[in-house]
C-alpha cells in the first residue's frame, strides 16, 4: 500500500488499522465504545476515516492495547537543543600537569 499523503488519506489508513485491530480482538464497535466509554458513532466515525476527537482516538488505543503508538507520536525527549548550545566542547587534549616540587 501507498504511504497516505493527504490528512483525509491518513485518517482512513488509521481509521483500517484501527478496525483490524478491534476486529483481531474479537470486539464489535458496540463494545469498543463501551469499553472506551465513548459513543458508538464516535468508533464508526474513527473507523471510517470521517474524523474523531483526540480523546475518543486516546480511549480506543488505550482499551486496544495500542498506547505505543501515542508515544511513537510524541517520544521523550532524550537531547534538547538549547543544552546543546550551553555544554562544553569536548576536550581536545590533555592540561599539563604542574611540576613536582622536590623535598628538601
Amino acid at each position: 500500500m501507498a504511504v497516505p499523503t493527504a490528512s483525509d488519506e491518513w485518517e482512513v489508513e488509521l481509521g483500517r488499522q484501527i478496525r483490524a485491530l478491534r476486529l483481531r480482538q474479537n470486539l464489535d464497535q458496540q463494545q469498543l465504545a463501551d469499553q472506551a466509554g465513548i459513543a458508538l458513532n464516535a468508533v464508526k466515525n474513527l473507523e471510517s476515516g470521517k474524523g474523531a476527537t483526540l480523546r475518543s482516538l486516546i480511549q480506543v488505543l488505550r482499551v486496544l492495547n495500542r498506547v505505543d503508538w501515542l508515544r511513537a507520536l510524541a517520544p521523550a525527549v532524550s537531547i534538547i537543543p538549547v543544552q546543546m548550545l550551553k555544554t562544553k566542547r569536548p576536550r581536545q587534549r590533555a592540561s599539563p600537569r604542574p611540576a613536582k616540587k622536590k623535598k628538601l
